[in-house]
């Protein structure tokens, strides 16, 4: 199984008056995640894009274990836990890395669609991207 991890340094902008990272940051961390998980697939996400395939966000969640804080370095790792020809479920852990603790997990589902946004089924309407996808597994 890939699992890719994103290096990510803790802006201060991403934290609040309490001195810790606000919890929107985290799904924004996994869309970087995600973005690197799929350049490790040989694909990219404009290159799905153009050829007419577009992933939104089904649903998300987020479980904060440890508050992230200022210059904290993190990694992001990033596996499929579910493929399916018409959906596929992305999981995160969000490592600190001085000292190797899950600070917080998460996952998000996406539903392939065309440009209108209907439901396809990615083996059908490109095999070639879901089989890079599948190898990943």
């Amino acid at each position: 199984m890939y699992i890719s991890e994103t290096r990510i340094v803790v802006r201060y902008a991403e934290t609040d008056k309490m001195g810790i990272v606000h919890h929107s940051n985290y799904f924004i961390w996994f869309e970087a995640g995600r973005t690197d998980f799929i350049k490790g697939s040989n694909i990219s996400y404009s290159e799905m894009e153009e050829n007419g395939i577009l992933i939104p966000l089904a649903e998300s969640n987020c479980k904060y274990i440890i508050g992230a804080k200022y210059e904290d370095e993190l990694i992001i790792k990033t596996w499929v836990k579910q493929l399916t020809p018409v959906k596929v479920e992305f999981n995160y852990s969000v490592i600190r890395e001085n000292d190797q603790k899950e600070i917080a997990k998460g996952s998000t589902l996406h539903v392939f669609v065309n440009n209108d946004f209907k439901i396809i089924n990615l083996k059908k309407v490109n095999k070639e991207i879901f089989n890079k996808l599948e190898s990943l597994i």
